[in-house]
C-alpha cells in the first residue's frame, strides 16, 4: 500500500520531501493503530491520532495538519474512498506568529562569517527573496545575466516568476556556474552527467539532461543514487550545510534570535517595505498568492507600536 502511496503522489507531481514525510505519516497512523488496514479504520482513529500527537508528542500545529493531509491524501486519493467524516476533521490552527528580522547590518556581519560557498546561497537568498530550495534547485538556464534577472521555476504552489539579480552577486554567480559546468564535464568523462529532470521532460526532450544549461547552479559535490529510480546522478547542494553555517555564524555574532534561510527572505520583504516599495510589488517579487500574505511584514516595520510615542513619554 506504501508503494502505492508514493506511486500516486509522483503521479500528482508532489516533492520527493513531500513524498518522505507523507509516508512517514501513513506508516506512523498504521502502526499506532495495530498494524490495521485504513479501510478498516474511520474517523475515530484519525482523530485520535491526531490528538495523541498534540497532547502526548506536543506537536506544531502545522505538523498536525500535514499528519493530517498526509492521511486525508491516502483515503481520497489511494484507496478512492470519501468518507462523510472526512469533512469533519478539524485543522489544528496555526498561531499567528511575527517573522524574525534581521537588520541590514546584521545580514552583512552574518555574511562575513560564513565560508564562501554558503555565504553566496546566503547572499542570493537575501538577495532575491527566494526560498531555500527555490535557490537550490536553480538551474544554469535560470539566471539571466544580461537582464539581472532570475526566474524561479515551480516555485510553492507549482508556480514560475522572475526576480532580480542583484549586481554585487553578478561575478560570484558566474563562478559558480563555471564550477558547476566543470563538475558536469567531469562527470560526462566518466559516464554519467545526467541530471534529474522534472516531470516528462526526460522523455520530451531524451538529450536534455546532459545539456549545460539543465545543470544545476549550485551542485552537490559528490554523486548520489536518486531515491526515484536509483539513477547515479549529481543532485543540487543539500540544505543542511547552509542552515548549519547561518547557525554558527549567528552564534558567533550573538544575536541572540533564532536565524534561518527563511529569515532571509523575512529580512528581504522588509528591507524593501523600509525602502518605499509598494506591497504588490513585494507580493510578486515573494510569489505571496495572496497580498494578506505580504502584510505580515508591515508589522515589523517599525511603524507599529515602536513607531508611537508612549503618552508617559511625553508627560512633564
Amino acid at each position: 500500500m506504501l508503494e502505492a502511496v508514493r506511486g500516486r503522489l509522483r503521479a500528482n507531481h508532489y516533492s520527493i520531501r513531500t513524498e518522505t514525510a507523507y509516508v512517514g505519516w501513513i506508516w506512523r497512523f498504521i502502526r499506532a493503530n495495530q498494524m490495521r488496514h485504513p479501510r478498516e479504520l474511520g474517523g475515530a482513529e484519525v482523530e485520535m491520532f491526531l490528538t495523541h500527537l498534540a497532547v502526548r508528542g506536543k506537536v506544531a500545529a502545522s505538523t498536525q495538519n500535514q499528519a493530517l493531509s498526509a492521511l486525508l491524501f491516502l483515503y481520497r486519493q489511494v484507496l478512492g474512498v470519501d468518507l462523510p467524516w472526512m469533512e469533519n476533521v478539524v485543522r489544528a490552527k496555526r498561531p499567528q506568529r511575527l517573522p524574525t528580522v534581521l537588520t541590514a547590518a546584521e545580514v552583512r556581519a552574518l555574511l562575513e562569517l560564513m565560508p564562501a560557498r554558503p555565504r553566496m546561497l546566503a547572499a542570493l537568498l537575501y538577495g532575491t527573496g527566494m526560498r531555500l530550495m527555490e535557490g537550490l534547485r536553480l538551474r544554469v538556464k535560470d539566471v539571466d545575466f544580461a537582464r539581472r534577472e532570475i526566474v524561479v521555476r515551480d516555485g510553492k504552489g507549482g508556480k514560475d516568476r522572475r526576480t532580480m539579480l542583484p549586481d554585487t552577486l553578478v561575478p560570484g554567480l558566474r563562478d559558480a556556474l563555471a564550477h558547476a559546468l566543470r563538475l558536469h564535464a567531469a562527470d560526462l568523462s566518466e559516464g554519467h552527467g545526467r541530471v534529474w529532470l522534472p516531470h516528462a521532460l526526460s522523455r520530451k526532450y531524451p538529450n536534455a539532461a546532459v545539456e549545460p544549461a539543465w545543470q544545476y547552479l549550485f551542485p552537490a559535490d559528490a554523486l548520489s543514487n536518486d531515491p526515484r529510480d536509483g539513477t547515479t546522478r549529481r543532485h543540487h547542494v543539500g540544505d543542511e550545510a547552509l542552515s548549519r553555517h547561518l547557525k554558527q555564524a549567528a552564534l558567533r555574532l550573538r544575536l541572540g534570535k533564532p536565524v534561518s534561510a527563511h529569515t532571509l527572505r523575512h529580512s528581504f520583504a522588509t528591507h524593501l517595505l523600509e525602502s518605499g516599495y509598494d506591497i504588490r510589488t513585494v507580493q510578486a517579487l515573494l510569489g505571496h498568492k495572496d497580498v494578506a500574505t505580504t502584510q505580515i511584514y508591515t508589522h515589523v516595520l517599525g511603524r507599529g507600536a515602536s513607531a508611537v510615542r508612549s503618552p508617559l513619554d511625553a508627560a512633564p
